[in-house]
């Protein structure tokens, strides 16, 4: 990079091909911002790139990279040093999803899960967090979810990743808050995108129910709670009344339900 040009500020979002991330990306280039849009999806991400660029002008770059690796955090760093990029926004969307015992998961899909939701993230606000905090401003948004706060058998590594999010999130947004640097962890419920590989037709039903949201709103609540300088926002006033429930629930009778929904699924 030539001594005399700027770095070009812009958004950092990852899992930015589809779904949540893809949202926050729409919503961040129809605000004026260069985007970096990171995903494993090659094909997709550099699609949704050149989609971005054409409807709102802006500059669009796609980036595939593996997320879940352990030095996915110093290499994309590294990348964005490289290429000048100044990261004013830095989205941590990126995500996966399984349901399943602990045990009865392969251990890859259990060392991918953290990697991609704590060991990439908390390096990412590591790196990006420091220097936004030398600039005197930035803004971390990181995806957490009402899982957080719901021990619930098949989710154990799903939730305890997420809680970390809320938890680090939190801690991270009173360390930097002083620094002009701002972060949030949003903690959605569940949200109609293909994470939970869920059909079209159960997708449309629960957002007729009012059990799934749909990913632009919730992203536009989250980056409405970024810039706000919120520290954790959970939208949608139907998941504020059900977590009260969900905490209050036996394990007792978790276990129960349990116990029911494997002999239905397995017939034993």
């Amino acid at each position: 990079m030539n001594a005399q040009q700027r770095p070009t500020p812009l958004a950092l979002v990852t899992g930015a091909s589809s779904g949540i991330g893809y949202q926050y990306a729409r919503l961040l280039a129809e605000k004026g911002y260069d985007l970096l849009l990171v995903s494993n999806e090659e094909l997709r991400i550099a699609e949704v790139a050149r989609e971005l660029r054409r409807q709102f002008g802006v500059r669009a770059d796609g980036l595939c990279r593996d997320l879940s690796l352990a030095d996915a955090a110093d290499s994309l760093f590294e990348y964005t040093r490289q290429q000048g990029f100044e990261v004013e926004v830095l989205v941590n969307n990126a995500g996966v999803f399984f349901f399943d015992d602990l045990t009865e998961t392969d251990s890859r899909r259990i060392e991918r899960m953290i990697g991609l939701h704590v060991q990439t993230v908390t390096m990412l606000c590591r790196y990006f967090g420091a220097a936004m905090k030398a600039r005197g401003k930035g803004y971390i948004l990181n995806m957490s979810s009402m899982s957080a706060g719901m021990p619930f058998p098949g989710i154990s590594v799903y939730a305890a990743t997420k809680s970390y999010l809320k938890q680090f999130s939190k801690a991270i947004h009173n360390e930097l808050y002083d620094y002009g640097v701002r972060v949030t962890a949003v903690c959605p419920g569940a949200v109609a995108t293909d994470l939970y590989n869920l059909s079209g037709h159960y997708q449309r039903l629960g957002l007729r129910l009012g059990i799934l949201m749909r990913p632009e709103r919730l992203a536009r609540k989250g980056l409405r709670a970024l810039f706000a300088g919120r520290r954790c926002v959970t939208p949608g006033a139907v998941n504020h009344l059900f977590m009260p429930l969900a905490a209050l629930v036996p394990s007792r009778l978790i276990r129960l339900i349990k116990r029911r929904a494997k002999f239905y699924r397995y017939g034993r």
